[in-house]
């Protein structure tokens, strides 16, 4: 079993979940996890990489894992990528769940699969999905020409079926302890990142490089990754959850169904992240919507840093100047620190965590209110307006609030500035800062 998956299952049974396009993999996976984890819809191959997580049924803790649609002995890049990224999977399953479609003949793609699953020699059920009315279970009898002997109808869209469904497949599993009765662990809550950028900017090379093995499907083909894929790995006595979010492009140009819902899952991410890393592309430099894409981290006040990737392309360009024309283009973006990296070459992807971990540490630094109360006093906005105290409310993002005499607003530049004297004096780089102001009385010029 490869040290990938052996951090995904965490000694837990695992549930494998393999079809091919458009059978409802990913409605399955949902409905068991009880959450909307992976992409699911109408359009075939939308999820490619494997995705995981939790479930736990009847006391019963597993992994399920949702693999991309395959198509047996397809010479297409992808799905001999996804062919792979399933061999993976398959390889770490106690229990192999072959989705097949109720309201479609059996395909010779079914047949293909099934061929492949009975060499493992692993326990297979066939799920006989989009079975949402029981005069079409018999339906379900061609299928035990598959070579399995557990065929079962489910109707992942109306929930039928999925607890006959759990009690075969977890009949085995071991019941674990209650929540309450767990132990808690020592090591720090992880740190998420989420990689985001425009699409083909390297994303998927980088978490593939920070983690040191293949976890996301890399390829040359512009909008490889759609799902949103979480890996860890602890360093220096850390964990940290990296989150590598489908290519973000701009609204009026995702016109598929999966790009568009792979923007909503990705601002998502970048919500539950506690650290950005927005990823550029150094041959082409910094455009419009890398703009558009930190702002969105910006928007949800995430700490970030700002990834110039492929940088081995451009040895001869002065690592200055090019900081430089970011700093012109994403003036908003001056508190984000910039590293050159190339994630193909692994060169500088190392110095990485040092820079996550010094973001987070000031994403979620908290100053002492008798110290600000110190800092406030050499403030001087140069009008008639007095600061009775400074307070931090708040971290993730660090939040400060300006007691004054008035309740006029602060104008931006005054915020700016203030939070500018902030992050001098206390450091908090990497990390937006939120700047808010309360009176005590009304300013008569309202």
């Amino acid at each position: 079993m490869s040290q990938t998956v052996e951090k995904e299952t965490a000694g837990l049974p695992t549930i494998v979940i393999v079809g091919r396009p458009n059978v409802g993999k990913s409605s399955i996976f949902n409905a068991i996890l009880g959450q909307r984890k992976a992409i699911t819809g109408d359009e075939p191959g939308i999820t490619r990489d494997r995705i995981y997580g939790e479930a736990v049924y009847r006391r019963r803790r597993f992994v399920l894992i949702d693999t991309g649609g395959i198509i047996p002995d397809d010479v297409a890049t992808i799905p001999a990528e996804i062919l792979k990224q399933a061999r993976v999977a398959l390889d770490a399953a106690d229990q192999i769940v072959l989705v097949v479609d109720g309201r479609t003949e059996m395909t010779s793609a079914d047949r293909d699969l099934a061929r492949i699953l009975r060499k493992l020699g692993k326990p297979v059920t066939v799920a006989v999905n989009k079975i949402d009315d029981p005069k079409r279970e018999t339906l379900t009898t061609e299928f035990y020409s598959l070579g399995f002997p557990r065929v079962m109808a489910v109707s992942a869209e109306h929930r039928k079926g999925l607890m006959e469904l759990l009690d075969e497949l977890t009949k085995d599993f071991p019941a674990t302890e209650t929540e309450e009765d767990e132990q808690p662990g020592t090591r720090p809550r992880p740190v998420r990142i989420s990689i985001i950028g425009r699409p083909n900017v390297g994303k998927s090379t980088l978490l593939n490089a920070l983690i040191g093995g293949e976890r996301a499907i890399v390829s040359p083909i512009a909008g490889t990754t759609r799902d949103s894929v979480d890996e860890s790995i602890v360093v220096d006595g850390r964990e940290y959850v990296f989150i590598d979010t489908a290519g973000i492009r701009r609204k009026g140009k995702t016109n598929e169904m999966a790009e568009k819902l792979s923007v909503v899952m990705a601002r998502k991410n970048i919500r539950m992240s506690h650290v950005a890393l927005l990823v550029l592309d150094a041959t082409e430099g910094a455009v419009a919507s890398d703009a558009t894409i930190g702002g969105y981290a910006h928007e949800e006040g995430r700490a970030l840093i700002i990834c110039v990737n492929k940088w081995d392309l451009l040895e001869a360009k002065k690592q200055k100047e090019y900081e430089q024309d970011i700093r012109d283009q994403f003036k908003f973006l001056d508190y984000a620190p910039i590293v050159f990296i190339s994630a193909k070459e692994k060169r500088g992807v190392r110095g990485l965590f040092k820079k996550i971990a010094a973001a987070y540490q000031s994403f979620d630094k908290r100053i002492s209110t008798s110290e600000l109360n110190r800092f406030a006093a050499t403030l001087d906005f140069g009008y008639q307006r007095r600061i009775y105290y400074l307070t931090q409310p708040s971290v993730r993002p660090p939040t400060f609030v300006l007691f004054m005499d008035t309740y006029v607003p602060l104008h931006f530049s005054v915020e700016r500035m203030v939070a500018n004297k902030i992050r001098k004096a206390f450091g908090f780089e990497g990390t937006p800062i939120v700047i808010k102001t309360r009176g005590r009385r009304k300013s008569t010029q309202e």
